[in-house]
């Protein structure tokens, strides 16, 4: 068993990762999808982005659930990949957005921090 501190602070970093993966998924792909959400997706040449975009907001919805979930640590290296695979996707295909309010780099990197906080702190 490990420091019961560092197990809070996991579980904090995890809560709060969860929340930001829930809350993307559902409120802008799912419940009211932002014109933004539509725009990335269309900078890719896709067909259906609505369709895409919902599938996407579940998916993200899944992990956030994943992430609360799973004692295991991989749904932690998950979210890592998939916010800096998301990062990079916003600078090629949808630059303008990085420079905007709550961007995807000050939101990924925070994340990124949560991750690595929870991982760091379910070290044996």
């Amino acid at each position: 068993m490990g420091d019961p501190r560092l197990l809070q602070i996991a579980w904090l970093a995890r809560i709060a990762l969860a929340l930001l993966f829930i809350w993307h998924g559902l409120v802008p792909k799912i419940l009211w999808l932002s014109p933004d959400e539509l725009a990335m997706i269309q900078a890719h040449g896709l067909p259906a982005p609505e369709w895409i975009a919902r599938i996407a907001g579940l998916a993200e919805v899944t992990l956030g659930l994943l992430l609360l979930w799973r004692r295991q640590r991989w749904p932690l290296l998950l979210a890592g990949a998939l916010l800096i695979g998301l990062l990079l996707d916003v600078a090629l295909f949808s630059p303008h957005l990085l420079i905007q309010a709550f961007n995807p780099v000050s939101t990924n990197l925070a994340a990124l921090a949560l991750c690595w906080v929870a991982w760091r702190a379910q070290t044996p």
